[in-house]
């Protein structure tokens, strides 16, 4: 499933909620230019250690080559991350390059939660660790935010149960900053390469 996702990325490639960085990995594999964030210590150290590139940083931080990067990836939920759907695609538009593309992976039934949610190890809640904004999003609930922030569906579709969906950008759509950022890092992108579909089982457009 994760390859299915990972056959679909364009060029320079950022992992939003990049965890261990399992994705990272695998993306340089494929020979792409990869970097991990993640708001987790543990996480980055973990990615890092591998020999891969991570950084602690929040989406809705200053990122590196903001403007610049092909592919966004959103797997493993993390098209939960800030509570707000709509708040986190057009952060994501301003880090892409114009026509680039978002992977995002939805939950599993038709869904559109926003929930505060806090972290539990199994010992019981972290008191010290606090409410955090969170999201559950289903495909059509993910298509209802997208088109209303500008995006279009680019693919659909499912591997070993797991939904996910692409979305791309108008080359047309680019933002004061994103373009001031890409004129001070063009090496992000030096390695775009084509894109590569895969044969995943296909959905047809909600």
């Amino acid at each position: 499933a994760d390859l299915s996702a990972l056959r679909r990325c364009e060029g320079a490639v950022l992992d939003i909620g990049c965890g261990p960085g399992r994705l990272v990995a695998a993306l340089a594999g494929r020979g792409h230019r990869a970097l991990g964030i993640d708001v987790s210590e543990a996480a980055v150290a973990y990615t890092q250690r591998l020999g891969r590139t991570a950084l602690r940083r929040c989406v809705f931080d200053e990122v590196p080559g903001e403007g610049t990067w092909g592919t966004a990836l959103l797997l493993d939920g993390n098209i939960g991350i800030g509570g707000d759907p709509g708040a986190l695609l057009a952060r994501i538009a301003a880090l892409l390059v114009p026509g680039g593309l978002l992977v995002a992976e939805t939950a599993p039934h038709d869904v559109d939660e926003h929930v505060r949610v806090r972290l539990d190890d199994g010992r019981g809640p972290d008191a010290s660790a606090g409410h955090f904004p969170w999201a559950r999003v289903g495909t059509p609930a993910l298509l209802r935010h997208a088109r209303a922030h500008g995006w279009h569906i680019a693919d659909q579709w499912e591997a070993d149960g797991r939904p996910f969906v692409a979305l791309r950008r108008e080359r047309t759509a680019r933002t004061a900053s994103s373009s001031a950022e890409s004129a001070k890092s063009p090496a992000v992108i030096s390695s775009q390469l084509p894109r590569n579909l895969s044969g995943d089982i296909p959905l047809a457009e909600a």
